[in-house]
């Protein structure tokens, strides 16, 4: 991904979800302007999640899912209609289409409650505008449930509904910053980025190629390091930097090489503040303090990669939590879509930094782990805690360290 490119976790997503053959993916086509979703009159054609970046004006970079029939049947269905549920929590805007033929039925109303108990922001499309027996009086809206009137085919209030879903995804669109409310314009910003092996070749990963644009936007330098270079590029600069940030696995040796007075964090962390969980997380972490054999212990990633010979999630992790705590707990890998409905079994969960997931997926994740009362942390707080320089890592969000410090000892 180039720097001038928004990444998926960053755009405004809009689900689109209706019973089978309601006309949805028609609907999907005929907002994006392009054959993103498969046409069929066979209920059911929309198999899997069909996700398309793109530009929605007036909005901006959005992502459009398009997602399966939430009223499919049988084994294979039940999947399905699993799959299309699992959207919901990364969806900031939803479009329920309804046949305006045959109105609503149950599963579009209980939809419509999952949108209210998740607080979805959503609008109803009854489609199909153009047949004779469609009911015109469906395109009013009623209190609570905002609703229009469109047809795929002849294109009959299609801007319209851009227009609306544009206004709802600019409402539920945050303005939080990675980093660039904690710097000043002409600030230095130093970056340690060691070569990451799961990282495609020539490239940066996504969370370092993030913080640059982010940098850049609020006028001030990014400076880009491996970690055996950071003592000598802070003794050259001739300025002090506004902050140091650094992939945690390189932590403790970043925090040796970073005089106490600069400011010290991580990705990890700022993405985590990013996505709304930061406290969580660093409340979540001192569960290892009450880790005992045989414990279960989710690590998730957002992404799927292929797995190095030392993978921080399936290898180092692991390592650093038995050598931490001196216990032998099990440990559960999940990657990409895929967490666990029941989190009761685990003592602790440990996430990444969620690059490749939206505000809303991560705050969901972070609320059903809640919910079930099972403590969360994220890879960058846990690898500070362990290194004992946690406190240094939040330093500059005081209003963490003040509700935390007492609590978590840290």
């Amino acid at each position: 991904m180039g720097l001038n490119e928004t990444s998926s976790a960053s755009r405004v997503h809009i689900g689109f979800f209706g019973r089978r053959n309601a006309g949805k993916s028609s609907l999907v086509n005929a907002v994006t302007g392009q054959e993103t979703a498969i046409v069929s009159d066979v209920a059911g054609t929309t198999t899997d999640p069909v996700y398309k970046a793109m530009e929605l004006l007036p909005l901006g970079p959005v992502m459009i899912i398009d997602t399966p029939g939430i009223d499919d049947a049988g084994t294979l269905g039940d999947l399905r209609v699993r799959k299309a549920r699992q959207v919901l929590a990364k969806t900031d805007a939803a479009v329920l289409a309804v046949d305006a033929v045959q109105g609503k039925t149950k599963a579009d109303e209980e939809l419509i409650a999952i949108f209210r108990d998740r607080q979805v922001k959503f609008i109803v499309a009854y489609t199909k505008a153009d047949l004779p027996d469609a009911w015109p009086d469906r395109g009013a809206d009623t209190p609570g449930e905002p609703s229009i009137h469109v047809s795929a085919r002849t294109g009959t209030n299609i801007n319209e509904l851009k227009e609306r879903i544009a206004a709802l995804a600019s409402a539920a669109d945050s303005k939080l910053r990675l980093v660039g409310d904690l710097i000043n314009p002409s600030d230095f910003v130093v970056l340690v980025t060691p070569i990451d092996k799961a990282a495609p070749k020539g490239r940066l990963i996504l969370p370092q190629q993030q913080t640059i644009r982010d940098i850049l936007e609020a006028d001030a330098a990014a400076i880009v390091v491996k970690e055996f270079e950071l003592r000598e590029t802070l003794a050259n600069l001739g300025k002090k930097p506004r902050l140091v940030i650094t992939d945690s696995q390189v932590f403790a040796k970043v925090s040796a090489d970073t005089p106490r007075e600069i400011p010290l964090t991580s990705f990890s962390i700022l993405f985590a503040r990013y996505k709304g969980s930061l406290a969580q997380t660093v409340r979540g972490v001192t569960a290892l303090e009450k880790l005992a054999d045989g414990d279960r212990v989710l690590i998730a990633e957002g992404c799927t990669h292929h797995r190095q010979c030392d993978d921080i999630g399936a290898v180092k992790l692991p390592r650093w939590i038995k050598n931490y705590t001196g216990k032998t707990p099990e440990f559960v890998l999940t990657s990409g879509t895929e967490f666990p409905d029941d989190l009761s079994g685990y003592t602790l969960i440990v996430h990444c930094g969620g690059c490749m997931l939206n505000e809303r997926d991560m705050k969901y994740r972070h609320r059903r782990a809640e919910d079930q009362g099972t403590p969360m942390t994220n890879y960058g707080v846990l690898i500070a805690y362990i290194q004992g320089i946690l406190p240094r890592s939040v330093a500059m969000f005081p209003h963490i360290l003040a509700e935390l410090e007492p609590e978590s000892g840290v």
